[in-house]
């Protein structure tokens, strides 16, 4: 769900300029669903290979809670394979049959964010706020919908359930992903797929779910949807098959 998995202190503040220590306790704070949004810092060189449709309709997309992992299939064809981040026990990420419902590439939390004065930003609930400052939600960029509360965007990806429910990817798939679906693209979660013995084996997966924010001045500024990701989808006809 978009919120976060610990609420974030009201009382912390920063000037533009502050420690990075204090950043990587922000990240603590803000590792839930609307987690970090950018995936790692700017350093971070993890890529997925995918692929464009021959048919955009004929995209599925699978999710396999035991294996942490999203398949974008068309067919036999493996589009994009990618891990995932998925829900606690005490917050999971919902089972079922579903659709795209909507798609948000500048999505920010309606829940938790920062309040921001000037160059005086401090991270909080929408409810927390003070005299003279405003709130901006929290990045949760390339949003894809598919039940009310619940969706995929960007965020760090780690190796255990992490979030509300939400299904973060790494911001180097999360404009893939964004390519690959349209809304009524359906979406299929389950505990396992068909696909976590083979596909699921082979992906490589991130090794920055622990890197710090960028600084919060960036987090609150437009510029945090335009920063470098990787966006290119290779030929139809060079997807492989699988059996």
């Amino acid at each position: 769900m978009i919120q976060n998995s610990s609420r974030p202190e009201p009382s912390a503040s920063w000037s533009l300029w502050a420690p990075l220590a204090l950043l990587v306790l922000i990240a603590g704070f803000l590792s839930g669903c609307a987690g970090m949004g950018g995936g790692g810092g700017e350093t971070s060189n993890y890529h997925v290979t995918a692929y464009a449709p021959s048919s955009p309709d004929d995209v599925h997309v699978y999710v396999s809670l035991g294996s942490k992992m999203v398949y974008v299939m068309e067919g036999k064809r493996a589009l994009l394979v990618t891990p995932t981040s998925i829900g606690t026990p005490q917050s999971p990420t919902p089972t079922g049959e579903f659709r795209v419902t909507d798609k948000d590439a500048t999505k920010r939390s309606g829940e938790y964010g920062f309040w921001v004065n000037g160059s005086d930003i401090y991270p909080g609930s929408s409810g927390d706020g003070r005299s003279g400052y405003h709130y901006v939600g929290y990045p949760m960029a390339n949003w894809v919908g598919f039940a009310p509360g619940f969706g995929f965007h960007e965020g760090y990806v780690w190796p255990i359930p992490r979030s509300h429910g939400c299904l973060r990817i790494h911001k180097n798939v999360s404009v893939k992903f964004f390519k690959l679906v349209h809304i009524g693209t359906p979406v299929s979660i389950a505990e396992s797929q068909p696909y976590d013995d083979t596909l699921g084996r082979a992906a490589v997966h991130p090794s920055d779910y622990k890197d710090p924010d960028p600084p919060a001045a960036f987090m609150v500024s437009p510029d945090y949807f335009s920063m470098q990701r990787d966006s290119d989808l290779l030929p139809a006809s060079s997807a492989p098959a699988q059996n």
